[in-house]
């Protein structure tokens, strides 16, 4: 088993599986794992979805900066699962290693359609209820996914979480 000495910190669209991996990931190497969306919900005592409702985007991105602060100043040898738009946080390198886990957006959607409970996948995430806006934004978000990555993990290549996990496990 190998010892974290670092966070480790997923990035990529929504619905890539950063939440399920981290927790899988985490789960292998026996530390702690932490999701930046979960810690938002909990803050504002909401669901993500609700929040973009009632305050808009631009207030969910302020919370996601302070997150991202107190991750930098706060937490190590952890395993961190981000939302899809994290990627913006400016530190984000310093809060750990960066683990861009890439898809196409085709692949996402199918992998979010495949899902045991496809309608509850889709209804979290309010930014993909317009697919044509979706679409838009995976295409601007791609290369600042690639930019701010120390690895990418194409888990298109892969059959199941289970290899992505071994994949992982070859970086560190």
């Amino acid at each position: 088993m190998k010892r974290l000495m670092n966070n480790i910190v997923f990035i990529g669209f929504m619905g890539a599986g950063k939440s399920t991996l981290a927790k899988m990931l985490a789960k292998e190497i026996k530390t702690i794992v932490v999701d930046t969306d979960k810690i938002i919900e909990n803050m504002e005592g909401k669901k993500i979805k609700k929040i973009f409702e009632s305050s808009g985007e631009e207030y969910f991105r302020e919370l996601e900066k302070k997150v991202a602060l107190w991750l930098e100043k706060s937490v190590q040898n952890t395993v961190i699962s981000t939302g899809g738009g994290f990627i913006h946080a400016e530190n984000l390198n310093k809060i750990g290693k960066v683990i861009y886990l890439k898809s196409t957006y085709d692949g996402i959607i199918k992998r979010l359609k495949t899902h045991p409970q496809t309608k509850k996948k889709f209804a979290k995430r309010p930014l993909l209820h317009d697919a044509k806006k979706a679409k838009e934004l995976f295409k601007k978000r791609e290369s600042l996914y690639e930019e701010k990555a120390d690895f990418v993990i194409d888990i298109e290549k892969f059959n199941n979480e289970k290899e992505i996990i071994k994949e992982i496990m070859k970086i560190f």
